[in-house]
């Protein structure tokens, strides 16, 4: 059983590291917006609104990665400890504790405020209403 919990653990560890990859390319993708915008000197209150999407969509890949990160924990224990424990519960423990309605969007919101994810777009919207008022 130890044996699929590793395999388990190795599965889970690259699916958060891709959402880590995923969060990169939007925070990249901000920038080529406002770059496109800034050549084709398209409207600022829609490049703001599109960066603004971009944010919040880059906050949902890291609410998706956030619950990810304590099954992980829970695995590496259940390994080091050489538990019997079925590694195999991912979905039911993710449905078990998964947020609806307000609170989704709650969590949503509380993941767009955190310093890593909000940085590149407090940034570029700044700079873009900043070169707008000049």
């Amino acid at each position: 059983m130890a044996e699929l919990a590793c395999c388990r653990y190795f599965l889970l560890q690259n699916q958060f590291d891709s959402y880590e990859k995923h969060s990169l390319q939007i925070k990249l993708l901000s920038v080529i917006v406002l770059l496109a915008a800034e050549m084709t000197n398209v409207s600022t209150v829609f490049t703001v609104l599109l960066l603004m999407v971009l944010w919040l969509q880059d906050a949902i890949w890291k609410t998706f990665q956030s619950r990810i990160e304590p099954r992980l924990l829970q695995l590496e224990k259940h390994i080091s400890e050489g538990s019997e424990e079925s590694p195999f519960q991912f979905n039911s423990e993710y449905h078990r504790v998964r947020l609806r309605g307000t609170a989704l969007i709650s969590e949503y919101l509380r993941q767009s405020i955190r310093p890593t994810v909000a940085f590149p777009y407090v940034v570029l919207i700044v700079v873009l209403v900043g070169r707008g008022l000049l």
